[in-house]
């Protein structure tokens, strides 16, 4: 599993549209509205590296609103909750 943090600005007037147009997307898990220098953070979560340019270029930059991105790869989880949700997965995997 590859996660992908992604920082994103859009328009002020159409952040919870842009939010939820994006929460939609495959390979999107989650989408939060933050505070500081940018309005939503969406976790991206897909197989592959290579899936990562299909989720992030190729639709979620593409959503109407969205102003800006800037992508950040995580290369290790940490917590618990991360390392529980993937040993089910390799656990359904071998079902």
């Amino acid at each position: 599993m590859v996660t992908a943090i992604v920082h994103i600005n859009a328009e002020v007037d159409r952040i919870p549209e842009v939010a939820a147009q994006i929460a939609e997307i495959d390979g999107v898990s989650e989408v939060y509205s933050i505070t500081g220098d940018y309005d939503l953070l969406a976790m991206v979560r897909v197989a592959a590296y290579e899936q990562i340019a299909e989720v992030v270029p190729g639709r979620l930059n593409k959503v109407p609103g969205v102003l800006q991105t800037e992508t950040h790869i995580a290369f290790r989880a940490y917590s618990k909750h991360d390392l529980d949700a993937a040993f089910s997965i390799g656990l359904h995997e071998a079902d």
